[in-house]
């Protein structure tokens, strides 16, 4: 029986039998029940649960009730990351990489600092999307949607509505500030399905030729598919890597907020050095209800993932390993650093990430009876080392932000990617005029789409 099926086992099995039999399935609390039951059973922190639920409350806040949630001093160690959806399909759709979009993830942050308006800066649009159609690309600025200038208290509703929208654009002048424009963009969201790996080139400078890749969420497969074309896609650039000599790799995870850990554990492998297939990419540790049921099911071996053989492997032949990230990049991200960290030198060159040590899985009522879906936290992760403190983040080895002038990926210009090639080849002749590099400009973020990404910095989880 494969690992990704083992929820079916638990679910129409042992998981019915924890549901509170003094509860009629057939009321209106039948969908309370279930959470309940769920949660008892799989949520890493079940020993922490309230012993008297309130079945009474709305599905979401009954969940919400439920999380030992996290607090800077006195529980540090508490949940930031489980969440609930009312539709338990499009949760499973969302999280293979399918939503309703515009195409475009943008940041938003208050312009200037310290007012009440806000403003959105695109990071990147999906080929084929309506956003790109309509001409949208990455670091265009958005001042306005619906003519409507954006604030605290309308940001959420005019960004995330699932309706036509209109935006205003706005431009950077020579001092690097933002000129509201005349010009106008309209675009309707859709369902889109996102390919993941994104971009990739190579640099040659000197003996170092260094690959690059971007790549924007771990998804295996479209939605509904189990052919894992988007691992198959990533594994088709190592292997132009790998015929064209890569000894260096810059992988661009700053806007990955994480995904599934098959496609970590596949990454991994294709970049880990000295690796075998005997060697621990991470273990995951469950609850004391789940762990002696899924020993007896799976053997001890369930709880280990291990790096696996990959024709298109470059680790042999790496020299350095660069991974760029932000205060967006989270999970599976996170957890493909800290696997590789016990094998090579990984540097880290952006901004702090999220920390995210814990992982996920998708519940939904196999009887179809409750329509919600549940992602709670219910494993913590490890490397081959036992390590597994950076719940606070990863902190960079050089710090570099983005400012509001974004440029292509690719392009040298890029603070962060100049970085990680002067990195590389130890010397300055990147050389960029001091304004390519700048981060003047640099505004504190206030949110990003990519936090409503299918759970965003939440996502985790196994397939």
């Amino acid at each position: 029986m494969k690992k990704g099926l083992f929820l079916l086992f638990v679910i129409t099995g042992f998981l019915t039998a924890c549901r509170d039999k003094n509860v009629d399935p057939a009321t209106d609390l039948e969908t309370s029940n279930w959470i309940v039951g769920q949660m008892k059973t799989w949520y890493y922190w079940n020993d922490k649960l309230p012993a008297n639920p309130d079945l009474t409350l709305k599905p979401e806040a009954l969940f919400n009730s439920l999380l030992y949630k996290y607090d800077a001093t006195a529980r540090p160690d508490g949940d930031r990351f489980s969440w609930i959806e009312s539709d338990a399909e499009a949760l499973k759709a969302e999280l293979s990489g399918v939503s309703k979009t515009t195409g475009m993830e943008f940041r938003l942050f208050y312009y200037p600092t310290g007012g009440t308006n806000i403003v959105g800066l695109v990071t990147y649009t999906l080929p084929g999307s309506p956003a790109e159609k309509a001409g949208f690309k990455r670091g265009d600025i958005i001042t306005r949607i619906d003519d409507k200038q954006l604030t605290a208290s309308n940001y959420s509703d005019l960004v995330y509505s699932n309706n036509a929208k209109k935006f205003t654009l706005g431009a950077l002048n020579d001092k690097d500030s933002i000129v509201e424009t005349t010009t106008k963009r309209d675009v309707t969201p859709i369902e889109f399905q996102e390919d993941p790996v994104f971009y990739d080139t190579t640099f040659q400078y000197g003996s170092n030729t260094i690959g690059y890749v971007v790549y924007h969420q771990f998804i295996p497969s479209k939605n509904n598919s189990d052919a894992k074309e988007y691992d198959q896609k990533l594994d088709k650039v190592f292997a132009s890597f790998k015929a064209k000599n890569v000894n260096s790799l810059v992988l661009d995870l700053r806007y990955n907020p994480g995904g599934y850990v098959s496609s970590a554990t596949n990454l991994a492998s294709l970049i880990g050095k000295g690796i075998t297939t005997n060697d621990i990419f991470y273990s995951k540790e469950y609850n004391k209800t789940v762990t002696p049921v899924l020993e007896k099911q799976y053997g001890k071996d369930y709880f280990y993932e291990k790096f696996t053989s990959k024709s298109q492997s470059i680790g042999a032949n790496l020299n350095n390993l660069v991974i760029l990230t932000s205060s967006r990049t989270a999970s599976a991200s996170e957890l493909l650093v800290n696997g590789l960290k016990p094998f090579m030198k990984v540097t880290l060159i952006g901004d702090k990430t999220v920390g995210k040590n814990v992982g996920s899985i998708t519940l939904s009522d196999k009887s179809g009876k409750v329509k919600w879906g549940l992602q709670p936290i219910v494993t913590r992760s490890f490397n081959s080392l036992k390590q597994s403190e950076y719940y606070k983040g990863f902190t960079p080895d050089k710090e570099v932000r983005e400012g509001l002038r974004l440029y292509p990926y690719g392009n040298t210009k890029d603070p962060l990617l100049a970085s990680a090639l002067e990195t590389i080849t130890g010397t300055p002749h990147v050389r960029q005029k001091a304004d390519q590099l700048r981060t003047a400009g640099f505004v504190e973020d206030l949110t990003s789409t990519i936090e409503r990404k299918a759970g965003g910095s939440n996502m985790f989880f196994d397939k």
